[in-house]
């Protein structure tokens, strides 16, 4: 018996003072007893409980004894061999022959001395044997071996020698018990297929010691991820049955996540998972930085077997790692091609700044009362070389996830800063300029700084900028940005919050901070007047606003009506398509110019067409 046997079975035995601490795990396995003769099983059963086992499965009938096993997880069967209505070599001999059963351990019991009977059993596969009548210590000892040796050898045939993670074979198992239960989870299932090329190459340098070494760690953080609760939902089928993460091959890992919402967020663990992987792992006296070529594919998406999803998930792998270009990949064809737009896009952004494809439009902002043009909000366009002009919604989610979004927020505080500057040079007025600021702007630390720089180098007025903030990136730091608000007026700029409502703010934190302006999210605005909730709501902030000594501007106007609700709520501002759409730096300096001339209320003529 090897060393891990042996230890497997002595903890099978232990003194009653460490009995109360400790239980062995073989004394929760689940035993079951086959045998026409009820005092027998009463018998043993009450020699097994003497033991410390709590888990039987009897039956009277051995017919019945193939549905019992396949219902429930036995861990040994205890099997008398002769029985009337049907021999236990029978029943022995169809356990063998059941896929799922086969290697369900058997000590069959018997009465008979003979050679004959022992050697037949043997024949048909018994695990061990016991005589009858039985012995206490003797059935003890059998029944304990016997489960350890199952325990060893279910474990070698399941786990990692290596990482102790599952291999390919409990990982299919699993991956077959959720895609059965994919009716009772929302969401997608995703299989990825994990490549780690340095477990071998460091074999080949280092020796096989030091991949070991690399492979633990990497398999400890795959874990973790696969546990994280920003990542999992809780498993419906239970862990044991159903693992998330396993070893597959010497350089491969597999991970499954259930109940995901979209492929968007299949996309945004993949990434996170890449950057897990790629921390640098110390082994000996070198820092190995790990590069991960994941391959995904989704269930029901990609198909709901086993060997589908597999085989789907490990050629995306292959083929990112032949690519190069990225390191994850979908085997959904859709889901590659959104994949790789996405990607060509993000490397495309960077630069796109000095190359002089981004550009700004100007949206006006404009008095409710008399309808005076006040200001105006700067928003970022791309003018893609391929795809022509396009809108932030469409680029500027990729800037925050490459880390781009603080260079394009500081491209755009300095070109909007030096064309009002122009603007009142012209003497189009002293026009303010909103500029938005980014959550990862805002907490980087240096904003205060660049925007006095800005103002250094462009010439405007720090009384004509306007930043806008939003609600969430104020309560993620309350103090902190405080402190930064606080400093930020003190260079004489405003401070605007933009998107009021949307929000999880306290109003207990929004009457300390230093805001002169609300805006009004424009998603209270499209049902006015006919919606009486949002009538409430836009005339609750407008009052909430004045109460707090700030100007408020509600955004989104398209209709007269809207523009009368704000009149007659007493709104300051407005910006929206009924006046104006945002324009680029040259023909809204050309409605500056003309501002003056305009009707009341009424669009510029160049902008109907009619000029």
């Amino acid at each position: 018996m090897s060393h891990d046997i042996w230890a497997l079975s002595q903890a099978g035995e232990l003194d009653d003072d460490d009995a109360a601490t400790q239980r062995s795990p073989l004394l929760d396995a689940k035993v079951m007893m086959v045998d026409d003769e009820p005092l027998m099983t009463e018998l043993i059963q009450t020699h097994l409980e003497d033991a410390g086992y709590r888990n039987f499965v009897v039956t009277h009938d051995p017919r019945e004894a193939l549905d019992l096993l396949r219902r429930e997880e036995v861990g040994v069967l205890l099997l008398d061999l002769m029985m009337p209505q049907m021999s236990g070599f029978d029943l022995l001999q169809a356990i063998r022959a059941d896929r799922d059963l086969r290697y369900t351990p058997v000590i069959v019991l018997t009465a008979t001395t003979g050679a004959d009977a022992k050697l037949r059993a043997l024949q048909l596969g018994a695990t061990d044997f016991l005589s009858k009548p039985v012995d206490a210590s003797e059935l003890g000892l059998r029944v304990r071996n016997t489960l350890a040796y199952h325990q060893y050898h279910k474990r070698q045939a399941n786990l990692d020698g290596v990482t102790g993670l599952p291999n390919q074979r409990l990982f299919d198992r699993g991956l077959a018990q959720m895609v059965a239960n994919g009716a009772r989870v929302r969401g997608l299932l995703a299989h990825f297929s994990i490549t780690v090329p340095e477990c071998l190459h460091l074999r080949e340098s280092l020796g096989q010691g030091s991949a070991d070494e690399l492979t633990k760690v990497l398999a400890r953080r795959l874990e973790k991820f696969a546990t994280d609760e920003s990542v999992a939902t809780p498993m419906v089928t239970p862990v044991e049955q159903a693992p998330r993460t396993a070893r597959l091959a010497a350089d491969q890992f597999g991970l499954l996540i259930e109940g995901i919402a979209s492929p968007r967020d299949v996309e945004a663990l993949a990434q996170r998972l890449v950057a897990m992987l790629a921390a640098p792992v110390t082994v000996g006296q070198h820092d190995i930085h790990g590069s991960a070529w994941v391959g995904i594919a989704l269930s029901p998406t990609d198909g709901i077997g086993v060997e589908a999803l597999r085989k789907g998930a490990d050629l995306a792998a292959r083929q990112a790692q032949q690519r190069g270009m990225v390191r994850y990949q979908f085997a959904s064809a859709d889901l590659n091609a959104q994949s790789l737009r996405k990607m060509t896009l993000g490397l495309q952004l960077r630069g796109a700044a000095g190359r002089g494809e981004l550009e700004l439009h100007y949206q006006p902002k404009l008095s409710v009362v008399g309808n005076r043009m006040v200001g105006c909000e700067a928003l970022v366009r791309w003018n893609h070389p391929e795809h022509g002009l396009m809108p932030p919604g469409e680029f500027i989610f990729l800037a925050e996830e490459l880390g781009l979004i603080c260079e394009i927020g500081t491209w755009v505080m300095g070109s909007a800063c030096r064309e009002a500057a122009a603007w009142a040079a012209r003497g189009l007025g002293h026009l303010k300029v909103a500029v938005n600021v980014s959550k990862r702007q805002f907490q980087r630390g240096d904003l205060c700084a660049c925007v006095q720089e800005t103002l250094r180098v462009s010439g405007l007025a720090a009384d004509q900028l306007v930043l806008e903030l939003t609600e969430s990136m104020l309560m993620d730091d309350v103090a902190g940005g405080l402190e930064l608000m606080h400093a930020l007026t003190r260079l004489g700029v405003t401070l605007s919050i933009d998107d009021f409502g949307t929000g999880y703010s306290s109003l207990n934190y929004l009457k300390h901070f230093p805001l002169s302006e609300l805006k009004i999210d424009r998603s209270f605005i499209t049902d006015l007047p006919g919606s009486a909730a949002d009538v409430a709501i836009v005339r609750a902030i407008i009052d909430l606003g004045h109460n707090l000594g700030m100007s408020v501007v509600a955004e989104g106007i398209e209709t007269t009506a809207q523009l009368a609700c704000l009149q007659q709520f007493d709104c300051d501002h407005y910006q929206g398509y009924l006046y104006s759409k945002p324009l680029p730096a040259a023909k809204f300096a050309a409605l500056l110019a003309d501002c003056d001339r305009m009707p009341v209320a009424a669009p510029h003529p160049a902008l109907t067409g009619q000029a």
